[in-house]
């Protein structure tokens, strides 16, 4: 399911004026959702690539595969964190609409935004936390305990990337609102 209203009520939606600074935002934010997510499908063909050839190398020529299964994870980590920003824009994330056909559009409006409010502090508090995990791997060097050995300041860089601009895509739905400017 997704999290917004049923298809067949009537709810306005709330956007910025077309020239104001919150529309710029959020057009610069669309914009890099939309490039993010193109780079994010390159990762996650690459992430395939790498595991095919890890299993057909390691089945065919019994080739060790100390770097393949990581790079991959790398790989879909950062597609994953990178592109949730572009998935809360379209309002794609997994919620539950059990109360969504009983409640009225404003009643369902004011559900949403509180909804957007405790998810945006959530996220907030994990994008602080990411943020001090990057730093604390690269003030200490910290590599992952294979025999390859990459940086883990690499994978936690495009968690906290990643849910900041997550943070920065709630934090929009929250003020466009508030502003009161309609489609």
């Amino acid at each position: 399911m997704m999290h917004g209203p049923l298809p067949d009520r009537e709810i306005t939606v709330q956007i910025p004026a077309s020239d104001g600074p919150l529309a710029g935002i959020e057009r610069g934010l669309a914009l890099l959702n939309r490039v993010i997510v193109v780079f994010a499908s390159l990762a996650l063909i690459a992430a395939c690539v790498v595991l095919s050839y890890s299993v057909i190398g390691r089945a065919l020529f019994k080739a060790a595969n100390y770097w393949q299964d990581e790079a991959a994870v790398f790989l879909l980590v950062g597609a994953t964190f990178m592109t949730t920003a572009y998935v809360q824009e379209n309002r794609g994330h997994v919620s539950i609409e059990a109360f969504v056909g009983l409640l009225s559009p404003m009643v369902n409006r004011i559900r949403l935004w509180l909804i957007d409010v405790a998810s945006f502090l959530f996220c907030a508090f994990f994008a602080w936390k990411s943020w001090t995990l990057t730093q604390e791997a690269w003030e200490d060097g910290q590599v992952s305990n294979s025999m390859w050995s990459p940086p883990l300041d690499i994978p936690y860089g495009l968690m906290a990337c990643g849910m900041t601009l997550l943070c920065v895509q709630m934090l929009l739905q929250i003020i466009v609102p508030l502003v009161g400017i309609r489609r």
